[in-house]
This record gives structure tokens, C-alpha cells and sequence, in this order.
């Protein structure tokens, strides 16, 4: 049974996506000064509501390797949900998918314009790595990593930038968009959209999490997997969601992919097979998870019953 259907797992979910908010607004800037209007449109996009799947996630992973600093993972839970936004913001604009409604709500350049949310959006971004930034002091304490690079704090830096970018997200998204319309779009072109548009950053979640707790590299390595499983399995869901799914729960109209001409994995492999391969990939990540639960002695069964809520959400 996935665990969205327990209600102490529902309760506990709501307390940390409320925590995950309040950490996150922390970071949001003062709307002021003559640049006032564009962070206005910034912080409406952070705080229009969302699931905080990114960095919830990462507070998970840092959790359950041991972490208990917020003043370290904290910058990084910001950052993540602001990328993650801006992304949103992007990609609900007129040249792309000209959505006018996101989590229940007006999209930002419904409100703002296609303009300031373009802009809104720039902000986010470079307001990330600002935020990141700024936070160095707190990590100057954090043991060397044996990975490619010795810094814990660097490393995770490395991270969020690459997933963020053009061998990650932005990949996936330039992909996405010179599918779209094409009637020779093959499993393997829909799979790297996937695995680059949602699951490069969901990896990124989750190994940032494992690095700044003072996980090993191999460790880091099978919370990628984890988080390439789980990306995958969440937008095939998703997908499945946008043909049979309710608007209401999802906060968005369905059928867009159909009405922007996307092939996707369902439309390839049909919906039976795109159940099962979201079965698949599910029992594959909770394995692994298993594997390090088992490493790392953790009793903390959140993180497992997150990961299947998220597989198998129905919004």
C-alpha cells in the first residue's frame, strides 16, 4: 500500500514539508528597493505552495547519514527548491508550455507578465548560488571527503550546479523541447528527457544530503542510483497522471502533454507497461536504500515511506 494512504505518515509529512517551508522562506529576499516588482514575482513562485519533494528529500538523505546541522543543509534546501522553481516559472512561460495554472494557483507570468517572469525566474537561479554561498562559514568544519574532490561543501556545490545544468536539467529540458512535435521520438530520447529534466535533480537531492552528513563516496554513488530510480519512476507517474489523473488533486489541468504534441514513455509503451515499469524501478531504489539502511544502521523509516509515497502519488 503506498504509504500516502497511512495517516501518520501523511501527519509527519505535513510537519516536515511546514519545516521544510519555514527553512526555505529564511532564505527568500526582502522585497524592496527599485527591483521590488521582480522579487515580488520571486518569492510569489517560491511560496505559491508545492510538495518541497527536492528538499525534503535532501533533508532526508542528510538525516538519515546523521546529520543534524540546519545551518548546514538548510542553504542547500533553499537552493534546491529556488532552482526547482525558477525551472517551473520557465517552463510554464508562453514559449514553452504556456500553462496559466501551477499547484492550485495563477502562474507566475499569468500575474506578472511573460516578461518579470522571465526575469523572476533569472533571479532564482543566480539567487541559489548566492544563498550557498553566503553559507560558507558553516561549513568549514565539515571532514574530508574521499571523493574527487575533498571538500564536502565544494562537492556539493559541484553537485548542484551540474544537475542543475547542461548535462543535467537543462539537458533534459533542451530535449524535451526538440521532441516535442516529432513523430520520430524513440523510448531511449523520452528515458534521457526523464532521467535529466526530473531525475538529475532529485539526484542531486539526495547526494548533497548524503555528502554534507559525511557519507562516503561509494554511499553517494548508490543515493545517485536511488535518485535516477526515483526521478524516472516519478515522471512516469507523472505522465500517467496527465492522462488519468484528477485536476483538482493535481493542481493543474491535464492533457498538456497531448495538447503540446509530447510523446512520452506512455504513449510509447502504453499505460500497463508504464505501471510496471514504475513498479520496477521502485523495488530497485528501495532495495538499494536497504542496502545502506542496513550500512548505516538507520531505524528511520520516513525516508523509505516518502520515496514510495512520491512513486506512486496520485497529485
Amino acid at each position: 500500500m503506498p504509504a500516502g494512504d497511512d495517516s501518520s505518515f501523511d501527519i509527519r509529512k505535513s510537519e516536515k514539508t511546514e519545516d521544510a517551508n519555514r527553512i526555505i522562506t529564511n532564505y527568500l529576499p526582502k522585497e524592496e528597493g527599485l527591483q521590488k516588482k521582480v522579487i515580488e514575482a520571486m518569492n510569489y513562485s517560491v511560496s505559491v505552495g508545492g510538495k518541497r519533494l527536492r528538499p525534503l528529500l535532501m533533508r532526508e538523505a542528510y538525516s538519515f547519514f546523521g546529520g543534524r546541522n540546519e545551518m548546514v543543509i538548510g542553504p542547500f534546501m533553499a537552493a534546491i527548491e529556488m532552482i526547482h522553481t525558477y525551472s517551473l516559472v520557465h517552463d510554464d512561460l508562453p514559449a514553452l508550455d504556456n500553462d496559466t495554472e501551477r499547484r492550485g494557483h495563477k502562474t507566475t507570468h499569468a500575474v506578472y507578465g511573460a516578461g518579470m517572469a522571465t526575469i523572476a525566474g533569472d533571479g532564482l537561479l543566480n539567487l541559489a548560488y548566492e544563498t550557498v554561498l553566503n553559507a560558507f562559514p558553516e561549513m568549514t568544519e565539515l571532514p574530508e571527503y574521499d571523493g574527487s574532490i575533498s571538500s564536502r561543501y565544494i562537492a556539493a556545490m559541484q553537485i548542484l550546479a551540474e544537475k542543475a545544468g547542461i548535462y543535467g536539467m537543462v539537458g533534459g529540458q533542451c530535449a524535451d523541447i526538440e521532441a516535442e512535435n516529432r513523430t520520430d521520438v524513440t523510448a531511449e530520447d523520452i528515458i534521457f528527457i526523464h532521467e535529466n529534466k526530473t531525475g538529475a535533480m532529485i539526484e542531486s537531492a539526495l547526494m548533497i544530503g548524503a555528502i554534507l552528513a559525511g557519507a562516503g563516496a561509494a554511499e553517494v554513488h548508490k543515493m545517485e542510483q536511488i535518485g535516477s530510480n526515483l526521478g524516472l519512476a516519478f515522471q512516469i507517474q507523472d505522465d500517467i497522471l496527465d492522462i488519468e489523473g484528477d485536476s483538482g488533486k493535481l493542481g493543474k489541468t491535464v492533457g498538456s502533454d497531448a495538447r503540446n504534441g509530447k510523446t512520452t514513455y506512455v504513449t510509447i509503451h502504453g499505460l500497463d507497461a508504464a505501471r510496471e515499469e514504475v513498479e520496477r524501478l521502485s523495488e530497485e531504489a528501495m532495495d538499494l536504500l536497504d542496502e545502506l539502511g542496513q550500512q548505516t544502521q538507520s531505524d528511520d523509516d520516513f525516508m523509505s515511506e516518502l520515496i514510495t509515497w512520491l512513486i506512486h502519488r496520485e497529485y
